[in-house]
Parts: C-alpha cells; structure tokens; sequence
C-alpha cells in the first residue's frame, strides 16, 4: 500500500503539472485540493506510532476515525446492559492505554454487569496497606533447589510466541521491552532466533515436538545442537512444549506462507513448506522417562532451570506424572498450565473451542494435585491463559500460580487490532506477517517502550489490588480472596469452588477425595495411556 500510494501521489502529481503546463496555468489549484491528501499520506508514513497508517497511509486514518466513532454510537444506541449496568469495558483498551501511559481511570463506576452469573471479585480488606511501601516488582526464584543457575523471575512475563508467528520487527520488540522492564520472553516452539538475541533480554527457550534449535537432520533431538542454544547467557530456563491451550493435542502449524528461508535456516526444514510440529514427543514416551528428560535437559543446559507446559487433558496423565516424580525423588523447577482458551495463532476451530480444560479450573487441579502427593515446594507453577490485568494475576495466584505468563495483552501492546489475519501472512499492523512491506508499520524503537509500559503498569495494578487486600506479599494470596457468583442469588469463594486438598493425601487411596479416586486408579508412571478400572 505504502508503494501504491507513493506512486499514485507522483501520478497526480505529474498530471496536474501537465495540465498546467500544455493546457492552462488555472489547473494548478489542483494542487490545493490534492496537495493536503499526498502530504498527510507521507506524514503517515513518516510518523512511527500507529502501525496501519505507516502501512496504509490516508486510507489508515479511517480506521482511527471509526474507533473514535464508536463507544459514542454504542452509547446512542443502547445506553446500558439490560440490567441498568454501564457497558462492558474493552479490555483491549485498558492494555493500549497502559502500553501508552495514557489515563488508566474510568467514569461512573462498574462497567460489567456485577448480577450476572459468572462475575468475579477479589475481597479488600478494611486494613489495606499502603502500596507505595510494597515491592513494586515483585520477583519469584525459580530453581533455587537443584539448579547451578537458577532464575529470579518477575511475576509477569511473556508467553510463547514463536519467530514465524510473529513478524521480527514484532519479536525484536518484545525481547527489548523485555530488556527495559527485566521480565522474560519466551521464544516459543519455533527456536530461537537473531531477534530475540538482538537486544540481550532473557529467553525462556521453549522446546516442542518438533525440536526447532535443537534437533538432527532426521527430525529427532539432538544433545548437541540442544546444549549449543541451552548454554547461551541469554537462555534463562528451558521450557519442554507438550501442548498449548490454542490446539492442545494437536501440534504446531506454520503456514508455507509465512516459512520463509530465514525461518527455514533456525527451524532446519524446507522453506515454503506448512511445517506441521508433531502432536507428540519422540525423545519420551511415559511420564517417568519425561521426568528422566527433565533431568537430562538440566544437566545439559549447565544447571538451569527446566519444566513443562501443558494444557491438561486427562487427569489421570498429570497423576501419572506427578506419581513418576515421586518415585524418582526427582522434579521439574517449574510446570506451566496453559488453558484450552488460550493462545493466540492460528487453529482449527474444534480444537480451540472444545479441546481442553479451562485455564482456572486447570489451574486449581494442578495445584491440587501437587499438594495432594505432598510435592507442590518442590517446583513453581506458572499460569497462562487469558491474563492481561493486575486482577487477572491476582485471580491466577489465588488458584496456586507463582507467575503468569501473557501473550494476548503483549500483543496488543504491539499494536495488534484483532484484525484475524494471523493464520494469512496479511496481518495490517505488522505483529503476525513476514512481508517486509507490512512488517515495516511496525517501528521497533517505539513498540519496545510500550511492551515495557504495559507489563510495567500492569504489575503495579496487581500490587494495588495486593495492598488493598491487606497483604505485603503474593505468596500470601489464597483462594479465599476471590468470589465467583455462580447463580443470580448465590456467591462463593475460590476456596468453597475448588475445595483444596489436604497436603500428602493422595499418596494412598484410602485417603484420596472422591473425587479423585477413579483418576488416581488409572495414573501410572509407567505408561501416560491407562486400561480404565473397573
């Protein structure tokens, strides 16, 4: 677009010299009708702030034009939810004015329909602290028992996004504004790349089932090309992909469009191929040898922290594996739950809307569990889905997470408009393409500031909810301070929701929930597919 308008703009431009010249010199006040149009397309595609007016210059500014139109028609049309309740608040819009430090307030109270089933709140306490006095960056260790290198890692970070999903400009980006507000950026399935060591922020290296930066030839992993990336300063910790919320059980896809030569060279596959990442691992195939892998990786990497990410499906698999860790005596440093609403790239839509547990109620069997075999210290739990706000943070640490992970909010940070082209290699704003032409909307220098304001501003929300909720520290956050109303005339807390287990009690049948029983009598250590019991 940006090619086609400044060929359009010398068009115009020559033509109406023409005319002036070989007909009549009263042609030239065309100029003061065009002349304004071509110099605000090259202010726009000048300016490095607003992604689709560099990438559609003229015709972008509608788009602003549109946004600004629209509370106020909403506000016209329908003034409220039919309850009496002020419209919902677009939380793409609380993500772009923290990202912008723009005012984070709102008029006349509650936006969201607080009578409607499913509306959450966290419970404040007469006694609220100052926040000014409590740690404003609030850090978790990761490793601190069995690592040489262990991490101390913010409560906030971003979540897997892979180079080829997202354009370089948009990777570069997030690695820098991790850099400025020290947080971590995982890499994603798809290896790690020039972008993301560009800037020198610290990389969570995901490895998934296809091995991307640390498989042979014939696709299986590799001890050397693993250690070669695992020992890089910039690799923090080293996270083992076995599924994602956006299509868990069904492996990555990167469209042939998107594969380009540069992709090619750090996944080791074919340019302008759809590279498919298989929907299982080949380096292990029973949760006793994952866990064995775990320790493999570890030793590998030179003493860093490793764990895992999954979206849960059976119980009785993560019973599985947390039975293996307790044969073994042997743990991962972290384990990250992802919920089967989350992620962010492209998937089939069976898979994304009814694969998958639920990010909350996923969250809280995790924790459980772990607790329930008397091993929740031994590792950190890391929650991802859907969290984008300091409440969301505060609603996921109830549940049991040390920290969260954000890849939607990061996005929008970006300067993301939801316009769904991500799985088409057209996105307009430059986030998910690898067309260099839309790629250029989005300016490094200016993206990278607004990726460190957002997860700046957003830590500090969740510390305002923390002090009003008289408590100096995240781990003291329990499912006590977060109501659920679950029917019209019926509240309850996280903690009467997901019942939390008693410490060690499902070490022995005879002490397991009912719950609990059937999936516990068909977890193995040995195999992660059980014959059910009878």
């Amino acid at each position: 677009m940006r090619k086609i308008f400044i060929i359009s703009s010398i068009a115009v431009l020559a033509i109406i010299a023409a005319l002036a010249y070989f007909i009549h010199l009263d042609f030239l006040f065309l100029f003061l009708i065009f002349g304004p149009f071509i110099y605000m397309g090259f202010i726009d595609m000048l300016q490095p702030r607003q992604a689709i007016r560099r990438n559609f210059p003229l015709f972008g500014r509608l788009r602003y034009v549109f946004e600004d139109m629209r509370p106020k028609i909403q506000q016209y049309f329908v003034e409220s939810d039919t309850d009496g309740t002020p419209l919902n608040r677009n939380e793409r819009s609380v993500v772009y004015q923290r990202a912008k430090k723009q005012i984070d307030t709102i008029p006349f109270g509650t936006q969201l329909n607080v009578y409607s089933e499913g509306y959450e709140w966290m419970t404040h306490s007469i006694a609220s602290l100052d926040h000014h006095k409590l740690e404003h960056s609030p850090r978790v260790l990761f490793g601190e028992k069995r690592c040489k290198q262990p991490y101390n890692a913010s409560i906030f970070n971003i979540s897997a996004m892979s180079f080829g999903s997202l354009s370089g400009n948009a990777v570069e980006s997030l690695n820098a504004g991790a850099k400025i507000g020290g947080f971590a950026h995982n890499t994603g399935e798809g290896g790690i790349s020039p972008h993301h060591l560009k800037n020198g922020g610290d990389l969570i290296w995901q490895v998934g089932t296809g091995y991307f930066g640390a498989r042979s030839e014939d696709g299986n992993f590799s001890d050397d090309a693993f250690q070669k990336n695992a020992t890089r300063p910039e690799v923090k910790m080293i996270e083992i992909k076995l599924s994602q919320g956006a299509k868990p059980g069904h492996g990555g896809i990167l469209p042939a469009k998107k594969n380009t030569p540069e992709i090619a060279a750090i996944r080791l596959v074919k340019p302008g191929t759809t590279v498919f990442s298989p929907p299982f691992h080949s380096a292990f195939s029973t949760p006793t040898e994952l866990i064995l892998f775990v320790e493999k990786l570890r030793n590998l990497s030179g003493g860093k922290p490793v764990g895992f990410k999954l979206c849960i499906g059976r119980k009785s698999e993560f019973l599985g594996i947390c039975k293996a860790m307790v044969q073994l005596n042997k743990y991962p440093d972290f384990i990250t739950i992802d919920g089967g609403e989350g992620g962010t790239g492209a998937a089939p839509p069976e898979f994304s809307n009814f694969v998958g547990m639920p990010f909350l109620d996923a969250l809280a069997f995790a924790d459980d569990a772990l607790r329930g075999f008397g091993i929740r210290d031994e590792m950190r739990l890391v929650g991802s889905g859907k969290v984008m706000t300091g409440f969301h943070i505060f609603r996921a640490m109830s549940l049991g997470a040390d920290t969260t992970n954000c890849a939607r909010g990061m996005m929008l940070a970006l300067g993301c408009i939801q316009a769904l082209e991500c799985n088409k290699n057209t996105c307009p704003t430059g986030v998910t393409t690898q067309d260099p032409a839309l790629m250029k909307g989005l300016v490094i220098e200016d993206k990278k500031q607004r990726v460190a304001n957002y997860h700046k501003n957003t830590v500090e929300s969740f510390v305002e909810l923390l002090a009003a909720a008289g408590l100096d520290s995240p781990e003291k956050v329990n499912r006590t301070h977060v109501y659920r109303r679950v029917f019209m005339n019926m509240v309850k807390t996280y903690a009467e929701i997901y019942p939390p287990l008693p410490k060690g009690c499902l070490l022995d049948y005879a002490d397991a929930p009912i719950e609990f029983e059937y999936y516990l009598r068909n977890a193995a250590a040995e195999s992660f597919m059980v014959t059910p019991a009878e």
